[in-house]
């Protein structure tokens, strides 16, 4: 195991690292960026084998369908990995960017700038391609990076941060700007979150209990995202066919992720309607539903509901199904069990949008759209650092804007203050 000289040691190469990716040309980012995208797919039966082995241990540990899922690579999964490296390379540098200039009655000219934020610990679980969806986010950003993936994912992570860092280095950027601890014990995590002054910024992903024990232990600023209980708004106004095929794709297309769909609400005046036919296609899909009792008296067979249903984040192919009196009981229903990640109405009534994109306060919220969109890649980011539902920094998908603060920087001819 690490000790926690080790960890400090290792923290203190990337922290002097992260001084050079500072200052790196955005050329030779770009160039890089476009390597690691190739080097995946030229690599990527190495990676795939690497992850069978994780998948195989995964199957006898006995995890979940979902995490299965999320853990699972194949070779559209590392080219949808590349394609986001591409796409990251060619968006525009965040750092120098010149977001305010003004010019005070002294002559000072006080200009405010983008910068990168220094070292990102992220901290995550299953998912492989968070290991190089962050590398290049991180690195286009000009942020060193350490990484610290669960113990499911071991093969695989190291198998992507091995490619990719690889190339790093043969384009140019610092040797050091990126690490991966792949020591397992979970002591390590509490020894990284100690390091403040030579990590900025703590980054988990993954389920509420690791998020809330490492914001619990860090000494070091976090940025949250606690779950996703996303809800969807069918009103009385609502195309029904429209609003069947959102709610369809929002709960089935990917029930395993935080932008799923988790509690449907149905207008009392169009739930008689809708419910029968819509509850028929997401039970031919697998869903179960728990519903209220009003749902339960529509369509037969439905589990009731609990308390605890509507604050639950199932990430899998359950569903609670409230019926509403309307958009005021909606609204407040969201506003009480939500995380304020993403919800959506369905309707056609233009008041009501705009009374809800006004009175839901959460990162992201849709008029006739499904929330699967809540995603970096879907947002024209390339990729996601995660999808922070705090108020302060980030708010939303991460990308690489988020991924800056700012310095003001103030040009004189000689002023002095009287």
């Amino acid at each position: 195991m690490m000790t926690l000289k080790d960890i400090n040691a290792l923290c203190r190469k990337v922290k002097c690292a992260s001084r050079d990716l500072a200052i790196a040309d955005k050329a030779v980012k770009d160039r890089a960026l476009a390597a690691m995208a190739r080097a995946l797919i030229s690599n990527a039966s190495y990676m795939i084998r690497e992850n069978r082995k994780d998948v195989a241990l995964a199957r006898r540990k006995g995890l979940s369908r979902a995490m299965i899922d999320r853990l699972t690579l194949t070779g559209p999964r590392i080219a949808d990995m590349a394609k986001s490296l591409s796409q990251i390379a060619g968006l525009k540098d965040p750092v120098g960017k010149v977001t305010e200039a003004i010019k005070r009655p002294n002559g000072l000219i006080i200009k405010k700038v983008r910068v990168p934020i220094g070292v990102i610990l992220i901290i995550y679980e299953s998912r492989p391609n968070v290991t190089s969806d962050c590398i290049g986010l991180c690195l286009k950003s000009s942020n060193a990076l350490i990484l610290r993936g669960g113990s499911e994912a071991l093969r695989s992570n190291s198998a992507i941060f091995g490619v990719l860092n690889r190339v790093a280095v043969r384009y140019g950027l610092p040797a050091d700007c990126m690490a991966m601890i792949k020591d397992t014990d979970r002591r390590i995590v509490d020894g990284l979150l100690v390091q403040e002054g030579l990590i900025d910024l703590v980054i988990p992903r993954g389920g509420e209990s690791l998020i809330r024990e490492v914001t619990k232990k860090s000494r070091i600023p976090v940025i949250k995202h606690y779950k996703g209980i996303c809800h969807t708004y069918v009103d009385s106004s609502a195309d029904l066919k429209m609003a069947e095929e959102i709610c369809m794709n929002a709960k089935v297309q990917k029930p395993g992720v935080c932008n799923a769909m988790e509690t449907m609400l149905v207008h009392r005046k169009v739930a008689g309607k809708f419910l029968p036919a819509v509850i028929r296609r997401l039970r031919l899909a697998g869903v179960e539903i728990r519903g209220c009792d009003t749902t339960r008296r529509i369509a037969a067979g439905v589990k009731k509901a609990s308390e605890k249903d509507w604050h639950t984040e199932y990430l899998d192919l359950i569903l609670s199904v409230k019926v509403v009196g309307g958009i005021d009981e909606a609204i407040a229903h969201i506003m009480k069990y939500g995380s304020y990640h993403s919800d959506a109405i369905i309707t056609g009534d233009r008041k009501a949008a705009e009374k809800f994109l006004r009175e839901v306060d959460s990162a992201c919220v849709y008029v006739n759209a499904s929330t699967r969109f809540t995603d970096g890649g879907m947002f024209g980011k390339g990729a996601e650092m995660g999808i922070s539902t705090d108020k302060i920094h980030a708010r939303g998908p991460m990308g690489l804007e988020e991924l800056t603060s700012y310095k003001y920087v103030i040009l004189g001819s000689g002023q002095i203050r009287k």
